[in-house]
């Protein structure tokens, strides 16, 4: 048992040179094992608070995503209480909306590496729970569009701040599964977005100038409650520990530990390995550039490659979803909700059940695969398309089965991107990535697939999947060269903090 300069801990601990071992950062450097005790940690209820207080806020977001484009209608109609058209509900907010998340991405991504993550995960989520409130209380189109940006600001922040926070608090051997779940989750939003806007556009239950103003207070209720829960989320102790604050990080964990060891009943086991980080100040833009697209270039290009595919594949399917089961299914307007409620189920239950394999079988093959299987299935759903051999409810079950394996993708490269490179880069890469791929989405997306889906060509259509289909697979077969073995080994052997003075333990590729 060792002892830090700090509180001791019956597991382990740091001892620091300057700043006395628990200051500010900047001169000097410590030696800890607080890594190798995080990651050695057993499954607990504790690490289930983290799981409901950072990762239920995906749920929000599909729920807000998925409400405004199904209660577009509505709000065009003349007694809503809102003076805006359908377009400028689908068009204009939702462009607005990524629009935001993009900046927002980028912008509290830089201030969650510099101010920390659970600085920014109670701000990024009071920012959205204002902005959609306010949403909630729209009557001019100028409103409604300025709270639908900042909304979308809010929930990219989010992405930064609650992926850097996940992975750095979750022990190694379930890091996949949890992130995947978490980010799978979104879909969990997306369903109940279809069902809410389903009853919020019924006449005989609400009002139609109250209906959806409730939906959007009812994402800000929620975003209340798990305010609440995430007051009792601590700061990631890594993040205090490459920042000189090691005392609160030794104090931090030794609670961590406490608390699951009367929990179980025994003392945890030795901690393997320590860490020697030397104080710095702040990582500046170009050294973050230099990091992410020079010492980790294949790594970034892997990043590139799973975003870019996973956006394109969701564009194909989703940019025309309605239409497409309309115009040549004949499927009423007003059901096609229901459609979409089963492929988002089918969404959610792909990072559920495959999850664990990202942990036991392993990067590199799950997220090859799931990217394959998911185009390879978006290719025969295309062929079978042209043939005219599906219907409105087999075309959706081919859905399902390309998008249960591409939501394991996608969420999968929101993982890869939140390990694979250094601590201090953690928060600018996640929302650089993620931001690359909201616009990706949000931009090529409709200008590629709207017009294609909306002609009325079968041909058209089948180019659109196949455009998508094909960008997966090339990500698939890029990550089977590229993919990093992470699967239940330390963020810091991964990739070595900049902060650390050992080398690295996997290269710079």
């Amino acid at each position: 048992m060792s002892t830090g300069a700090g509180t001791p801990s019956r597991s382990g601990g740091s001892t620091g040179s300057g700043a006395n071992g628990g200051g500010a950062a900047g001169g000097g450097s410590t030696t800890s094992d607080i890594p190798a005790r995080l990651d050695r940690l057993p499954w607990s209820r504790w690490h289930w608070t983290i799981v409901v207080g950072l990762g239920t806020v995906w749920i929000l977001d599909g729920l807000e995503v998925t409400v405004v484009g199904n209660i577009a209608g509505r709000l065009s109609e003349p007694g809503s209480g809102l003076s805006i058209s359908s377009g400028q509900v689908t068009g204009t907010a939702a462009a607005l909306y990524v629009a935001g998340a993009c900046v927002g991405a980028l912008f509290w991504g830089r201030l969650t590496d510099h101010f920390g993550r659970r600085k920014l995960f109670m701000i990024t989520l009071a920012v959205y729970l204002a902005a959609t409130a306010l949403t909630s209380l729209s009557t001019e189109a100028w409103w409604f569009f300025l709270f639908r940006f900042l909304t979308g600001f809010g929930i990219g922040g989010e992405y930064a701040a609650i992926n850097s926070a996940i992975d750095e608090l979750i022990p190694a051997a379930y890091r996949g599964r949890v992130d995947l779940m978490i980010n799978g989750s979104f879909w969990l939003g997306a369903v109940g977005g279809s069902l809410l806007s389903i009853l919020a556009l019924d006449t005989a239950f609400l009002p139609e100038n109250i209906g959806w103003r409730l939906t959007f207070a009812l994402g800000a209720v929620l975003a209340l409650v798990i305010l609440l829960v995430r007051r009792h989320v601590p700061e990631s102790p890594r993040w205090l520990l490459i920042h000189g604050r090691d005392r609160e990080a030794e104090e931090i964990v030794s609670g961590i530990e406490r608390k699951i060891e009367d929990q179980q009943g025994h003392a945890l086991p030795a901690p393997e390995g320590r860490l020697e980080i030397h104080r710095r100040g702040s990582v500046t833009f170009l050294e973050i550039a230099r990091t992410v697209f020079g010492r980790y270039r294949r790594r970034a290009v892997l990043g590139f490659s799973l975003f870019i595919g996973q956006a394109f594949l969701y564009n194909a399917i989703t940019f025309g979803f309605g239409a497409i089961l309309t115009r040549f299914f004949d499927v009423p307007a007003d059901r096609t909700g229901y459609y979409f409620a089963v492929i988002a189920v089918g969404n959610f239950f792909g990072p559920l059940l495959l999850g664990k394999l990202f942990d036991t079988v392993g990067r590199r093959v799950m997220i090859s695969s799931t990217y394959l299987l998911s185009g390879l299935l978006l290719f025969g759903t295309a062929w079978l398309f042209d043939r005219g051999s599906l219907s409105a409810t087999t075309l959706t079950a081919c859905w399902c089965a390309v998008l249960f394996f591409a939501s394991a993708g996608a969420s999968s490269a929101y993982l890869t991107v939140s390990e694979i490179f250094p601590m201090e880069t953690r928060a600018m890469s996640i929302a650089f990535f993620y931001a690359l791929g909201t616009a990706a989405g949000g931009i090529s997306g409709p200008l590629i697939f709207a017009d294609l889906t909306s002609t009325g060509h079968v041909g058209d259509t089948v180019l659109a999947f196949q455009i998508g289909a094909s960008l997966m697979c090339v990500a698939g077969l890029v990550a089977a060269a590229l993919a990093v073995r992470a699967e239940g080994r330390s963020l810091e052997d991964v990739a070595t903090p900049l902060s650390s003075t050992a080398p690295s333990g996997v290269g710079v590729g």
